[in-house]
């Protein structure tokens, strides 16, 4: 097992902390209960006044999300530190087995490899665990920064009569800074500075997705 397909998995939950359920549906409440500025006329869609938030920068630059990454960090070397053993275990088993296969004969040559894949098989699947086991943590962090989150975005909204929030990457080309990430990490900083990822056990349906994403195309 190499470091750094490990870290690599390990570090993609990282990527999958999406707070764009959070966004869409606290700029939906904030936009109902925001003042409408200027006023539309009776019945009329109100001019929209927009917002926009680069979620990917909060994640990267709130105490909470940098702490999010340096546990998974920390969770990735333990790992890699408690399967270096087995790993090089099995690798050399490998390389005998490679060296014996020519002299010996087919059924005990079939019982061997048999054997031998069967350790290895055992061996993935308890590293498929542990990856799962982190990403399901950095799932349960992920419902508690959007949690404090969403609300936060509501009061920003409030604060500058928005009825429309919209993520960075979604706008092309704008001549006013509307962009207000810098004071959601501020008040997220302040809000919740950290939380505790914890190993979770994974569910059927994300081992057996894991299991599918790793096998040869």
């Amino acid at each position: 097992m190499r470091k750094s397909k490990f870290t690599a998995r390990a570090l993609a939950a990282i990527a999958a902390l999406s707070i764009g359920a959070a966004i869409v549906a606290d700029a939906s409440a904030a936009a109902q209960n925001a003042p409408k500025p200027g006023g539309a006329p009776s019945g009329g869609t109100p001019a929209p006044v927009i917002l926009v938030i680069d979620r990917n920068a909060i994640l990267r630059a709130s105490k909470v999300g940098q702490s999010i990454v340096q546990q998974v960090n920390a969770y990735t070397q333990a790992a890699e530190k408690e399967f270096k053993g087995t790993a090089a275990s099995l690798r050399s088993q490998q390389s005998q087995l490679q060296q014996q296969v020519a002299i010996l004969a087919p059924d005990v040559k079939a019982k061997k490899i048999k054997a031998f894949e069967g350790q290895q098989q055992a061996f993935q699947q308890k590293v498929q665990m542990r990856q799962a086991q982190i990403q399901g943590g950095v799932a349960q962090a992920r419902q508690q920064v959007e949690a404090a989150l969403g609300p936060i975005l509501q009061q920003l909204m409030a604060e500058r009569h928005a009825n429309l929030l919209l993520d960075r990457q979604a706008i092309v080309l704008g001549t006013v800074n509307v962009d207000i990430t810098g004071a959601a990490v501020q008040r997220l900083d302040q809000k919740l500075p950290s939380v505790k990822v914890q190993l979770v056990t994974p569910s059927a349906q994300m081992l057996q997705q894991m299991q599918a994403q790793q096998q040869p195309q």
